[in-house]
C-alpha cells in the first residue's frame, strides 16, 4: 500500500507518504490514550476473536508458502511450482526438519531448523552473500531519511495543494484503519495463542486506569512506534504476525521480547550474515507457526453458520487479499449481515456496527481514489 498505492498510483513522494504515516501514528496514540482501541477489542465477540486468530494462522502459513516459492502465479492462477530448483529442495528439507523437531517438542526447534537449513543451503547455492545488506551502508543512508518529515518536502508539503487535501485525508484514514486493525488482529491472535492476555488482564483492561493491563501497554508501545518509525524513515512499524514464531518456540513473557530486541541489535552489526539467511530457511518456520495458530478455528462451531460464515471470510480474506485488516473487515461486515438476516440486529455491539460501517466507507473511498 505504501509503495504501490500511495507513492506510485496516487503520486505522493516518499517524504509525503512518511509524513502521513507519522500523522497516522499520532492518531493511533490518541485513540489508545482515550481507550478507543481497547473499547473496540472488548466489543469483539469470542467467535470473531477465534476467527481472527485462525485467520492469522492461514495468513502466516500462506506467507510461508509464497516466500518459499512453492506457490506460483505463472499461469495467472495459484499453482504448485515444479520442485526442480535448489531453493525448493532446501525449503522441503527445512520443512521436514521443522515438523520433526516440533513433533519431538525440541526446545528452540524452529530456530534450529532455520540455522540448519541455512547451512544446508550453502552447497546448493541458496545461501549466498550476493544480495546482503551492509550495516555501514545503511547507517550512511540514515541522514537522508531521519527527520525528513519535518522538512519542506514532508509535512508542510501535504497542505500546500488544497486540491489534493481530500486525497491526503482519505489516505491518512486508510493508513489508520489498516494499522489499527492489523495490530488489533495480531494482538488478539497471538495473545490468545500465548495465553498472555488472561481473563484477569482482560478485566484490568476494562476497569483499570492508565496503562495497568498488558494490552494497554502493548497498544501504546505500538502506537508510539509508528510515529517514531516515520521520523527515522520507515513505513508503519506495526506488530508483525511473525511474532507468533516466538510464541511457537515457547515464549510467554516479556523476556521473549527483550531477547528478540537484543537479537535485533546484534543483527544490525551482523547484517551481512543475517540477511544471507534465505527465504527457504525461514518459510518452514512460518508454516509451522501458522499451523499452530489455525487451532483457534477449533473453537468455532462450524455447524452453526452464524459463527462459520464470519470465520471463513476472515481466513480467506487475510490469506488471499494478503491483509489482516481486510480479513477483520470481512469478518465484521458478514457478522453484521448474519445478525441482520437472523433478525438479531439489536444484539450487534454498536462498536462492531460502527467499525463495519467505517470499513465499508474505507473500501468506497479507496475505490473512488
Amino acid at each position: 500500500f505504501f509503495v504501490y498505492t500511495v507513492c506510485f498510483a496516487l503520486e505522493f513522494t516518499w517524504q509525503q507518504a512518511l509524513s502521513m504515516v507519522f500523522i497516522c501514528g499520532l492518531i493511533n496514540i490518541f485513540i489508545t490514550v482515550t481507550k478507543i482501541r481497547k473499547i473496540i477489542i472488548k466489543a469483539i465477540p469470542t467467535s470473531l476473536q477465534n476467527a481472527i486468530g485462525g485467520g492469522i494462522g492461514v495468513f502466516i502459513a500462506y506467507l510461508g508458502f509464497l516466500n518459499a516459492g512453492l506457490i506460483t502465479f505463472d499461469s495467472g492462477v495459484p499453482a504448485m511450482a515444479n520442485i526442480n530448483t535448489p531453493s525448493l529442495w532446501v525449503f522441503l528439507i527445512g520443512l521436514f526438519l521443522a515438523v520433526v523437531l516440533t513433533l519431538k517438542k525440541v526446545k528452540g526447534g524452529i530456530l534450529i531448523a532455520i540455522v540448519v537449513t541455512t547451512i544446508v543451503g550453502i552447497p546448493f547455492g541458496v545461501t549466498t552473500t550476493t544480495d546482503t545488506v551492509s550495516f555501514t551502508d545503511a547507517l550512511a543512508a540514515l541522514p537522508s531519511t531521519f527527520g525528513v518529515i519535518f522538512t519542506s518536502a514532508g509535512l508542510p508539503s501535504l497542505f500546500t495543494d488544497l486540491s489534493r487535501l481530500p486525497l491526503v485525508l482519505i489516505t491518512i484514514f486508510a493508513f489508520s484503519m489498516s494499522d489499527t486493525f492489523d495490530t488489533i488482529g495480531t494482538f488478539i491472535g497471538t495473545g490468545k495463542r500465548a495465553g498472555i492476555f488472561s481473563e484477569e488482564d482482560e478485566k484490568m483492561l476494562e476497569t483499570g486506569s492508565g496503562f495497568s493491563s498488558k494490552m494497554d501497554r502493548a497498544l501504546f508501545a505500538d502506537a508510539t512506534a509508528t510515529s517514531i518509525g516515520a521520523i527515522f524513515g520507515t513505513s508503519n512499524t506495526t506488530t508483525f504476525v511473525e511474532s507468533a514464531s516466538g510464541i511457537g518456540a515457547g515464549g510467554r513473557t516479556g523476556l521473549t521480547s527483550v531477547v528478540t530486541a537484543i537479537c535485533f541489535v546484534l543483527s544490525a552489526f551482523l547484517a551481512t550474515f543475517v540477511s544471507a539467511i534465505p527465504f527457504a530457511a525461514t518459510a518452514p518456520a512460518l508454516i509451522i507457526v501458522g499451523c499452530m495458530m489455525i487451532s483457534s478455528f477449533a473453537e468455532i462451531k462450524w455447524s452453526d453458520l452464524e459463527e462459520a460464515v464470519p470465520a471463513f471470510f476472515a481466513g480467506m480474506f487475510m490469506a488471499l487479499c494478503y491483509s489482516i485488516s481486510y480479513g477483520i473487515a470481512s469478518a465484521f461486515i458478514f457478522y453484521c449481515v448474519v445478525k441482520i438476516v437472523k433478525r438479531e440486529a439489536k444484539s450487534i455491539h454498536p462498536i462492531i456496527a460502527g467499525v463495519a460501517v467505517l470499513f465499508i466507507l474505507n473500501f468506497v473511498l479507496l475505490a473512488i481514489i
